[in-house]
């Protein structure tokens, strides 16, 4: 029998290491805990609506609200078709008037001699104001947003009248600017502005300035820019974010909709870097074309799964458009709003102004611990797969001082970003494919009876999913604290390889299985190691029907890929949601599928398995099941944007419903055995 040595050296490197990305994680946790404040907002033109539609005063729904828990509305640029549509300012073709006027219908005399003077053209728009404060706004934004060349001022008796040129239908949904009155009547109600401005084309940074001015004694929470630029891309950004630091103000940045980062604005990175990564939070809206389809119960659930596993602080929030069976409009909104505000304060969470991160990077030397702990864990991988370098420790120790030092360098000068990402790729492949390498070890030199109880067979099992997921665990927090900092919390920088992690562990377990055991004989010595079985897997004749199986196992691989992540467009069960939304109700994170329904069940019936002795290719193919589960644990933790409590709870929650699930098949299992048994026993 082929025996490996674990390298104390590298055991205590690695230990060493783990202690300092444990440091790292409860420092990211107090972080974490710190920043647990949801801004709950809606549009300012939502309550407006909601108020029109129920023919009420708006200060009344704005009251109704404020007390049913929003803390801002969203003010956004406004445009002429809402000036069409609130009267402070018309918008007419020039050949309209001109039309107006031959039919007769022009009576103003004024306004017949600009016609008739010819300073009325049909390609232009002419816009009178009757608003004074909204037209001096106006006036000062027409020309700001399209320059003089394209805007004239004309005198009509003792009003004026704005010509601009350009195409009405686009002019008619252009923003224009924001307006000051409406972010007033905004902080008069008590709330806070959550800002929406959005670039101008060519922009300057007196564009930039005029902006900013505007918000000059407005209450503001946010600024959360709309379209794919922000205000003053490309070439004056920098305006911005002077401007924003000037004023203390905040960054939201809109998560995307595959849930993952953000949606693309031009400069977002410069400006979220500029202010300082502590000044950002990101936004989450629920489209509306899904609110419709979702009871209220289940948008509120829905933010709370999105603040707590997401990192999530603005809650923009949008109306119901239908009332629920037996309520108003209004009821129903405002029902929305209190019960999420009411299960987030249930769930620890405080309604405010949005909570930021505080910005974050680790010591430098717990940084580099962490690397020499990974160049540790690689290093005593090797040993255990190669057992020519397992008998030459010096030259181990040797490999394992050159990678160290190679990977802690640039972490102790400050650098290392690439270094990292590579530990932490490493950490999410190694940890696992080590603990399931020791549970084989620990299989093969001490042995359950081939005629143990199945009771004591189940206990066992269960006594080492956890031993191993603890060590697989260890990977979690190697993870976590390769890439800890504010940037991985906001999501700025994201983990790479997901599904590259979802399928390479396996490929190391199966190595170290085959350096350690025969699949074909059942001997528990390779004696063919694991480039001898390679090539009798591959001399193998295949019966159809084994290809067929073999196809049908790799296609549910390929499906458990690419349900990895977030952008893999398979379409989900409806009976796979219903699970979850009952898990996510019992469990204070919902378990991983991956792990409780495939890998810790797998685990237990692997210990079975090897302790009854069965083939051990049956064997082989549950312990790469079982590392399913273990990789999946791990790779949790790559989602940097959850709390690393949760994804720990999360971990151990699949633990405990796996390990259930496990020994109820154990169980059942045995029970088969033991019945064929007796029925073989009556008829011998």
């Amino acid at each position: 029998m082929k025996k490996f040595h674990y390298h104390s050296v590298l055991l205590a490197a690695v230990f060493i290491g783990f202690l300092a990305s444990f440091v790292i994680g409860i420092e990211r946790h107090v972080i974490e805990e710190n920043s647990r404040t949801v801004e709950l907002a809606i549009d300012y033109e939502g309550l407006l609506e909601l108020a029109a539609r129920e023919g009420l005063p708006p200060d009344e729904v704005f009251a109704q609200a404020k007390e049913a828990g929003i803390t801002s509305l969203a003010v956004y640029e406004t445009t002429f078709k809402k000036f069409n549509v609130n009267g402070k300012a018309v918008a007419l073709t020039g050949a309209d008037i001109i039309a107006r006027y031959h039919a007769g219908m022009l009576t103003d005399p004024l306004w017949r001699s600009l016609v008739e003077d010819g300073k009325i053209v049909g390609t232009e728009i002419y816009i009178v104001g009757h608003d004074p404060a909204a037209y001096a706004e106006l006036k000062d934004d027409l020309v700001q947003r399209f320059g003089a060349r394209r805007v004239t001022v004309h005198t009509v008796g003792g009003d004026e009248v704005i010509a601009v040129k350009d195409y009405y239908e686009a002019f008619e949904k252009r923003n224009i600017g924001l307006p000051s009155d409406e972010m007033r009547a905004v902080n008069a109600a008590g709330f806070d502005v959550l800002a929406r401005p959005s670039n101008y084309e060519a922009c300057t940074p007196d564009d930039v300035r005029a902006v900013f001015a505007r918000m000059d004694g407005i209450r503001i929470s946010d600024i959360v820019f709309s379209g794919t630029e922000t205000l003053g891309a490309p070439k004056a950004l920098q305006t911005t974010i002077d401007e924003m630091r000037e004023r203390h103000l905040n960054l939201g940045l809109i998560e995307g909709v595959t849930q993952l980062q953000f949606y693309r604005q031009q400069g977002m990175d410069e400006i979220a870097k500029g202010i300082g990564y502590d000044h950002v939070a990101r936004l989450y809206s629920i489209p509306k074309d899904e609110l419709k389809k979702l009871k209220i119960a289940d948008a509120v659930e829905r933010w709370v799964t999105t603040d707590e596993e997401r990192n999530i602080r603005i809650n923009l929030l949008r109306i119901y458009e239908e009332p629920a069976p037996n309520m108003s409009l209004l009821e129903t909104n405002m029902k929305y709003f209190a019960d999420t505000r009411a299960a987030l304060e249930s769930h620890g969470f405080k309604i405010g102004r949005a909570g930021m991160f505080a910005a974050y990077e680790p010591a430098r030397i717990l940084r580099a611990l962490v690397i020499m702990g990974v160049a540790a864990a690689g290093m005593l991988y090797l040993s255990l797969v190669v057992p020519a370098l397992n008998r030459r420790p010096r030259l181990l120790l040797l490999f394992f001082a050159i990678a160290a030092l190679i990977g802690m360098m640039p972490v102790l000068l400050g650098a290392g970003s690439k270094i990292r990402i590579l530990a932490s790729f490493a950490s999410a492949n190694l940890f696992p494919a080590l603990a399931m390498v020791g549970l084989l070890d620990l299989l093969r030199g001490r042995r359950f009876p081939k005629d143990a109880p199945a009771w004591r067979i189940i206990v066992g099992g269960l006594i080492l999913l956890g031993i191993t997921s603890a060590l697989s665990l260890i990977g979690a927090s190697y993870l976590s604290g390769a890439l800890s900092d504010t940037r991985y919390f906001l999501e700025f920088d994201i983990f790479r390889g997901i599904k590259l992690t979802f399928v390479l562990p396996m490929i190391l377990v199966a190595v170290a299985f085959m350096q350690r055991f025969d699949i074909f004989d059942g001997r528990y010595d390779a004696s063919a190691g694991v480039m001898g079985q390679v090539r009798e897997i591959l001399a193998t004749p295949v019966r159809v029907g084994s290809l067929l199986g073999a196809l049908a196992l790799l296609g549910g691989l390929v499906v458990l890929v690419l349900r990895s992540g977030h952008t893999s467009g398979l379409p989900v069960p409806g009976i796979e949601l219903q699970v979850r939304a009952f898990l996510e109700q019992v469990f204070y994170a919902r378990p991983r599928t991956k792990e409780f329904l495939i890998g810790h069940p797998a685990f237990l019936l692997g210990i079975y398995a090897a302790a009854r002795r069965w083939p051990t290719m049956i064997v082989f193919g549950l312990v790469l099941a079982a590392t399913i589960g273990q990789g999946s644990m791990v790779e949790t933790f790559a989602h940097m944007r959850t709390p690393i409590e949760m994804s720990l709870v999360r971990g151990i929650g699949g633990i405990a419903l796996g390990g259930a699930i496990g020994a109820a098949l154990v169980a059942l299992v045995a029970a088969w055995n033991r019945l064929l048994d007796k029925v073989k026993a009556a008829t011998s």
